[in-house]
């Protein structure tokens, strides 16, 4: 009988360990389970997403990754540089190039490429603007050349384009850079005008003999509508194109809160030339936005031409309009 006790007790404690065992290993097993499901959630949390659009810009690209590339865009240049991918050949611009980039042969201008320059180079690649496309395939259906268009002209085509060609050059870990501080700016602006009213709008800018008003399509009105703001070009003048003659009577009317000029002696009217405007023009005195001291002059350095690596401080020094007191 003493026999038999001591043998049940030796198979209880076997089956015992055999729990404790396996109940270890289930814990292991769920612990491991756990930290894989964060880790492949931290990686679904930073990956960019490649949208509809960008897949379709990615469609113009060839299939091996072209190593001898040529552009004709200020904004796409900067891209590729920040991608740290070096162009043979880049335009030729009033508007400033990568610093990095000195000694890179330029191409002619943007609309127009020297034929005979790009055909020196022989490239794999031209990257354009699509805003140009087709007076870029006029100027160089005479070469047997891969092209892609991609757009520059608001903060989403920036966007979009940069996220395309880190893909495609395979610069993930540089794009996911800028793009991730490009998101927190955003959430950190976002939450700055949580719960406050933002004001309306009126972009403007100034050529030699007029002013227009700017919607959300051009750059400036694309960075107004990211930040939340009500752009009057769009919601009460109803302009449907970028760019449309200036209306006072209308402005009028719409009595925007704030008015945004962009000016620059280099391109168009100057700060000056406005000042002179509304002294001309005694409708300008009518506007809130004048009585209030709320007409500020854009520095076209920063708001002039798209680019990707102005974005922030475009989007922070709008916001500073906004949301002051």
């Amino acid at each position: 009988m003493k026999k038999l006790f001591i043998g049940f007790l030796f198979c209880l404690i076997l089956v015992l360990g055999a729990c404790a065992s396996n109940k270890e290993e289930s814990s292991e097993k769920e612990e491991t389970q756990t930290n894989n499901n964060e880790t492949t959630n931290n990686k679904v949390e930073n990956e960019v997403v490649v949208n509809a659009e960008t897949t379709e810009l990615l469609a113009q690209f060839p299939e091996k990754v072209a190593e001898k590339v040529i552009t004709t865009s200020v904004p796409i240049t900067e891209m590729l540089q920040l991608l740290n991918i070096e162009p043979i050949g880049v335009p030729t611009s009033t508007n400033p190039l990568p610093v990095e980039f000195d000694h890179i042969q330029r191409i002619g201008s943007p609309m127009a490429p020297d034929l005979e320059v790009i055909t020196s180079l022989e490239p794999e690649l031209l990257l354009g603007a699509k805003s140009l496309k087709s007076s870029l395939d006029e100027s160089v259906k005479g070469i047997n050349l891969q092209t892609a268009y991609l757009p520059t002209d608001s903060y989403t085509d920036l966007i979009n384009s940069f996220t395309a060609l880190g893909t495609y050059f395979n610069k993930q870990e540089e794009m996911n850079k800028i793009l991730e501080a490009l998101a927190a700016k955003e959430k950190q602006l976002e939450e700055q005008g949580k719960d406050k009213e933002l004001p309306t709008v009126m972009l403007t800018i100034g050529t030699a003999d007029s002013f227009m008003v700017m919607n959300e399509k051009s750059y400036v009105g694309s960075l107004i509508q990211k930040l939340g703001a009500k752009n009057i070009a769009t919601e009460v003048l109803k302009a449907t194109d970028t760019y449309s003659p200036l209306n006072l009577e209308e402005v009028v009317v719409a009595d925007p809160d704030i008015i945004l000029v962009l000016a620059s002696g280099d391109h168009g009217a100057t700060e000056e030339m406005f000042k002179k405007e509304v002294e001309k023009n005694e409708v300008w005195k009518k506007l809130s936005a004048y009585k209030n001291d709320k007409i500020h002059i854009l520095d076209y350095e920063v708001f002039g031409v798209t680019s990707i690596k102005n974005a922030e401080k475009a989007l922070t020094e709008i916001s500073t309009y906004f949301y002051e007191e």
